[in-house]
């Protein structure tokens, strides 16, 4: 009984953790924060199950910075949360970690609350999730 159906589904339930597929950080920081730990765990979890998923995780920086500045802090951002999967068991060829630095913004706009959407990492599932 409590295995999970369809991936893809579970994935689009708003009640789960799955469908949140955004880390997000303090400004200049790269640690996953407590409170995103249970997003983490759920994905992990996911990937531990389904060894066939693969997810792609894209780390995102706010425009403040140099563009190299920015990559390298965006690629820090995915590395955590695929080093925190990979504590969970999740086994490292399953995540693809890249940094987009500051050039795909959430949000547009020059105020913190564009910055905060922007300093994120998206968890993104190859196959499952739409092609941006």
């Amino acid at each position: 009984g409590g295995a999970l159906t369809d991936p893809a589904s579970a994935l689009k339930d708003p009640a789960s953790p799955l469908s949140k597929r955004s880390i997000y950080y303090d400004f200049d920081m790269y640690n996953v924060r407590d409170e995103f730990a249970p997003i983490v765990e759920a994905h992990a979890k996911l990937l531990r199950d389904n060894k066939d998923l693969k997810v792609r995780v894209e780390g995102n920086c706010d425009e403040r910075g140099s563009r190299e500045y920015n990559l390298a802090l965006g690629q820090r951002r995915a590395d955590s949360v695929k080093r925190a999967m990979t504590l969970l068991g999740v086994p490292a060829k399953q995540i693809e970690s890249v940094s987009f630095g500051s050039e795909k913004p959430k949000a547009t706009g020059s105020n913190e609350e564009a910055w905060a959407e922007n300093r994120r990492s998206d968890i993104v599932y190859v196959g499952i999730d739409a092609q941006q």
